[in-house]
C-alpha cells in the first residue's frame, strides 16, 4: 500500500526547525543546580522533538563523585520534574547517552582523563564532528577551565580551518565590571576564537524577545512610527516576587545591576531600539545591537540621583505570606549594601531616539512577576472632543509581554455603545499560548539548539559585553564609594518611592505590575 504523506505548505517548510547534526556535549558543573534545573531538561526536549542527532552524547564533569549510572538516575529525576507528557522509553534512551567524570577543575589530570574519555565516546557514538563545552560553573572558575582546555589541546579544532566545530558556552555574568570583563574576554580569546564562543543570556531565547525583530522589521505599519516623532517614552520592567532563594552567596556579591540590568535589560533595550540590520545574519544583527549600546548616553555621576535609584527589600508580605528583610536572609551579610532594586532613566543619542527617555527598572520581592517592554506613543496633538470635556486622550501603548505569559497587546481609543460621545480604551491582545495552542518552549532549548547549529545571533559578542560594562562601571564605582545604604522598600511593593519620583518629575508614571 502506498504511504500517503501530508502536504507541506510553504509556511510549514519555513517554520520547520533545523535539527542539529552530530554533537557531543561536555558540561562542567554537571552536578550543580543549573545543569539539573535547566540544561538536562532542555536537551531532553530537543531529543524528544527529534532535534538531536542519533550521534549524540553528553559527558558531565563535576566535583561530586558519581558513576555513569548514578548520574543517569539523578538526570532522570531532574528531567521528570521539568518535563510534561514524558515517555519512559524516550527518557531511558536519552539518559543512556549520558556519562560522568569527576575531578578537580584545577588538576591537569582531569583534562587528560576527559581527553581519553572523549576519544572512547566519539568512537562509541560515532561523533567526530562537533563538540560543545558548557561552563555551568561559578564565574571564578571560567579562566581555570578554559586555560586547561587550551593547554591540553582540547580547545583545538578537530579539523584544520574548522574552529566552529568546537564551541564554548559561557554563562553570565561576563565579569563584574569593565576591567574583569575585558580580562575574561582576553583570557578566553587566547584559547578560543570568537567564532567558537557563545555567551549565553537566556532572556534572548524567550519567544517574545526574539519576536521583537520580526515584529519591527516584518510589518510595515510599525517601523515608520518607531522613532522620536511618534514615541513619547519606553518602559522596560523585570519584576520578580522571589527573593535571593538559594543564590544568596552569589547574589550578595552581584546585586541587581550586575545580575539583571547589565545583561537582560540592556539586551532587550538594544533589540527594541537598534537600527534595521541589512540581513537576518548573526553578525549583522549583533553589529546593530552593539552600535545601539554605544549610543546610550553615559551616566552623569555628579547628578546620579536624577537618573538612577537603588533599593533593597525589607520585611513585607506577598499573597498573604510574611517575608523577612533582605539582611535577614540566610547567607547575606548583615551589613550588606547590595541592591535588590534598580531604576534608571537612559537616553540614546542618535537621530532615531534623541530626547526619548527609556525608563528601566528591575527588582526582587515586588508585588508581581512581570517582565514587559511598554512603548508609549505620543498623545494626539489636538482633541476635537474638548467641547464635551474630553480634552486629553490616553496615549496608545504597545506592550511586549515576556513573562510570565508571553504575548503582545496594543491599546487604542474606541467609541462605546450608547452616548454619542462615549469613549473607552480597548486592548488588542495576542497571547502565544492561546493562539498557537502549545506550551512555550524553555528559552534554553532555543539557545542550545542554535549553539549546536553554529548560529550566534542570540548570543552576546565580546564588544557588546564590554560596551555595557563601560556604561555601568562608573555607576558601580560611585555606589561603592557611597557610604549610605540603598533605600528600603517593603516586600510586596509595586515600586520604590524614590524610583516613582524619577519618572513622575517628567509627568509620567510607571505602569502597574500586571497580575497574571
Amino acid at each position: 500500500m502506498q504511504q500517503i504523506r501530508p502536504t507541506l505548505t510553504k509556511e510549514d517548510i519555513i517554520c520547520a526547525e533545523t535539527p542539529a547534526g552530530p554533537n557531543a556535549f561536555v558540561v562542567f558543573g554537571a552536578s550543580g543546580d543549573l545543569t539539573h534545573r535547566k540544561l538536562l531538561a532542555s536537551i531532553f526536549q530537543l531529543f524528544a522533538h527529534n532535534l538531536l542527532d542519533e550521534k549524540f552524547y553528553l559527558l558531565g564533569c563535576g566535583r561530586k563523585k558519581f558513576t555513569d549510572d548514578q548520574f543517569r538516575v539523578t538526570a532522570q529525576d531532574s528531567i521528570r520534574q521539568k518535563s510534561q507528557f514524558l515517555s519512559a522509553k524516550a527518557l531511558k534512551t536519552f539518559t543512556d547517552k549520558l556519562y560522568y567524570i569527576d575531578g578537580d577543575y584545577a588538576d591537569d589530570n582531569l583534562y587528560q582523563r576527559i581527553k581519553t574519555r572523549l576519544a572512547e565516546l566519539d568512537k562509541k557514538h560515532n561523533v567526530f564532528e562537533s563538540l560543545v563545552y558548557y561552563l555551568a560553573v561559578p564565574p571564578f572558575l571560567y579562566s581555570t577551565i578554559v586555560e586547561h582546555l587550551s593547554s591540553t589541546g582540547l580547545a583545538c579544532p578537530k579539523k584544520l580551518g574548522s574552529k566552529e566545530h568546537i564551541k564554548l558556552v559561557v554563562e553570565k555574568p561576563f565579569g563584574r565590571d569593565l576591567k574583569t570583563a575585558a580580562h575574561l574576554n582576553n583570557t578566553i580569546s587566547h584559547c578560543f576564537d570568537e567564532s567558537q564562543i557563545y555567551r549565553i543570556d537566556h532572556y534572548l531565547g524567550k519567544e517574545t524577545v526574539q519576536n521583537i525583530l520580526m515584529f519591527r522589521f516584518a510589518n510595515a505599519i510599525f517601523e515608520p512610527v518607531w522613532n522620536r516623532n511618534y514615541i513619547d517614552h519606553v518602559q522596560i520592567t523585570i519584576a520578580e516576587t522571589v527573593g535571593v532563594e538559594h543564590r544568596a552567596g552569589y547574589y550578595d556579591k552581584a546585586g541587581a545591576l550586575r545580575d539583571i540590568f547589565q545583561n537582560h535589560m540592556l539586551q532587550m533595550l538594544a533589540l527594541v531600539a537598534m537600527e534595521p540590520p541589512i540581513s537576518f545574519d548573526a553578525d549583522h544583527i549583533r553589529n546593530e545591537r552593539v552600535k545601539l549600546l554605544r549610543s546610550i548616553r553615559p551616566f552623569n555621576i555628579k547628578t546620579l540621583d536624577d537618573c538612577c535609584v537603588r533599593g533593597q527589600y525589607g520585611p513585607g508580605s506577598i499573597n498573604g505570606k510574611n517575608l523577612i528583610d533582605y539582611l535577614e536572609e540566610k547567607g547575606i551579610d548583615k551589613n550588606s549594601k547590595t541592591e535588590t532594586f534598580v531604576a534608571a532613566k537612559l537616553f540614546i543619542d542618535n537621530w532615531r531616539w534623541q530626547g526619548v527617555p527609556f525608563y528601566l527598572r528591575t527588582g526582587k520581592r515586588l508585588a508581581a512577576k512581570d517582565t514587559e517592554i511598554a512603548i508609549t506613543f505620543k498623545q494626539v496633538p489636538f482633541s476635537m472632543f474638548a467641547s464635551v470635556a474630553i480634552d486629553e486622550l490616553p496615549p496608545n501603548i504597545l506592550v511586549l509581554q515576556i513573562q510570565p505569559e508571553e504575548g503582545i497587546s496594543l491599546s487604542f481609543q474606541a467609541k462605546r455603545p450608547g452616548s454619542k460621545i462615549c469613549m473607552t480604551s480597548l486592548n488588542m491582545d495576542f497571547n502565544y499560548k492561546n493562539i498557537f495552542l502549545v506550551e512555550m518552549p524553555e528559552a534554553y532549548q532555543r539557545l542550545l539548539l542554535d549553539c549546536m547549529l553554529g548560529d550566534q545571533t542570540l548570543f552576546a559578542r565580546y564588544d557588546g559585553v564590554e560596551t555595557s560594562w563601560q556604561l555601568l562601571t562608573p555607576l558601580l564605582h560611585a555606589w561603592e564609594k557611597d557610604k549610605s545604604p540603598p533605600f528600603k522598600y517593603p516586600a510586596g511593593s509595586q515600586s520604590l518611592p524614590q524610583a516613582d519620583k524619577l519618572i513622575e518629575k517628567d509627568n509620567r508614571k510607571w505602569r502597574k505590575l500586571a497580575q497574571h
